[in-house]
């Protein structure tokens, strides 16, 4: 029984090991100047401060890669999980969405947040400052009401 799991000790460590030269590419696509959603949607300072630690790392090129992404298995967690959430809504990208889709946008920042479905309970298990109080939701909620206010009242000129 010991010659086992000792066998089986060493297998996992060189699979460990192994499984550590395929890494998932990590990036921060640069960002350009006007492009990114201050630009079109500035943040209130509240609003400013639960973006960049509860949204940023995920919903944009801004994202801070802690020491644990890494070390797979759990790197390509975490690069999957930021890709996926980049490929639905990417705030270093705003310019890139028409109107419509920019108030849409807004319109479930401020739901999926008033749900508690954002951000999620797997990112908040780790970043536990990530969670939002009832007055940061209603921050971003105003400002989302706000910045969709101003777009529709851009295209109606």
């Amino acid at each position: 029984m010991r010659k086992l799991l000792i066998r089986l000790g060493w297998t996992f460590l060189v699979l460990f090991v192994g499984i550590q030269f395929f890494r998932p590419s990590r990036t921060n696509p640069p960002e350009a100047a006007g492009e990114a959603i201050e630009a079109k949607a500035p943040f209130t300072p509240q609003v400013a401060d639960v973006f960049a630690r509860a949204c940023s790392d995920c919903h944009s090129n801004r994202t801070d890669w802690p020491w644990y992404s890494e070390v797979a298995p759990v790197s390509w967690f975490v690069a999957n999980h930021v890709n996926h959430a980049r490929s639905h809504m990417n705030v270093s990208h705003w310019h890139e969405y028409t109107d419509s889709e920019a108030r849409r946008y807004l319109d479930k920042m401020c739901r999926l947040a008033r749900g508690h479905d954002m951000p999620l309970a797997s990112y908040l298990i780790m970043h536990s400052e990530a969670r939002l109080t009832d007055g940061e939701i209603e921050a971003i909620c105003q400002w989302a009401q706000n910045a969709r206010e101003a777009l529709s009242a851009a295209v109606a000129e």
